[in-house]
């Protein structure tokens, strides 16, 4: 795992110090809010609330561009979203929506792909995905490159499923692998659109490395390192670090 990456993260969420196990200094955390009454309160009311206004807020302009997204989706013939089960708070289902990336027959076609090349298998039982997966299609390979593919998901916020900021949502078959990691966190919260993982390890660390960046948000969600992520999402996106 990087744990660079991991380091620069906890220091943020848990307060900064001291790694004892490398012997150098974290950078500063964000600061804490006072009290032990206000740490409570942001993640039982306060990030439900920032949810809901920064949705609704962002929605009049994100609509009219899902619209013409999917319609540069539904070109092909197949369908323009893409509705899939995830794993959400508490470890109950939802379905989770997209702008579908891939060909129609898409989990047919992976099948038939781990079944016939092992190095394939090999690289997806680590990563959960494929760096170089022939089921994209041309326009699916640029909305993944952007995180476009996502922007549905603002339904989800909407509805309570996920939150804006968040674990990164898992398929209930990556259940197991997630627990075997020691993810407990994940499921305390909403899955979120953007968050740790997401901004710190995001292209860089194996599927269960994703369990320590939970953990680590989990223990101490603030209305500061939320306002942290979302800033620094843009910043990713402009990377074009998708796959």
């Amino acid at each position: 795992m990087h744990d660079a990456a991991l380091d620069v993260f906890a220091a943020s969420a848990l307060g900064g110090g001291r790694d004892r196990s490398r012997g150098r200094a974290l950078p500063p955390a964000c600061p804490r809010p006072d009290g032990a009454s206000a740490a409570r309160l942001y993640p039982a009311l306060g990030k439900r609330a920032l949810d809901l206004a920064l949705a609704l807020l962002m929605l009049p302009i994100l609509a009219p561009l899902i619209v013409l997204l999917w319609a540069l989706v539904r070109a092909d013939g197949g369908a323009g979203f893409f509705g899939q089960s995830r794993i959400g708070r508490g470890g109950r289902t939802f379905r989770c929506w997209k702008l579908r990336t891939m060909v129609p027959d898409a989990e047919a076609a992976l099948a038939r792909m781990l079944a016939t090349d092992p190095g394939r298998a090999a690289e997806w039982a680590r990563f959960q995905k494929l760096a170089r997966d022939p089921r994209i299609t041309p326009v699916g390979r640029i909305l993944r490159a952007t995180s476009l593919d996502e922007l549905p998901q603002i339904w989800n916020v909407i509805r309570g499923d996920m939150s804006l900021v968040g674990p990164r949502p898992f398929l209930p078959a990556q259940a197991p692998l997630y627990r075997d990691a020691g993810g407990r966190g994940y499921f305390d919260l909403r899955p979120g659109i953007t968050g740790p993982w997401q901004v710190e390890g995001r292209g860089k660390t194996a599927f269960a490395d994703r369990a320590a960046f939970d953990n680590v948000y989990a223990a101490r969600p603030t209305l500061r390192l939320d306002l942290l992520y979302l800033a620094r999402t843009a910043k990713v996106l402009a990377r074009r670090t998708g796959q």
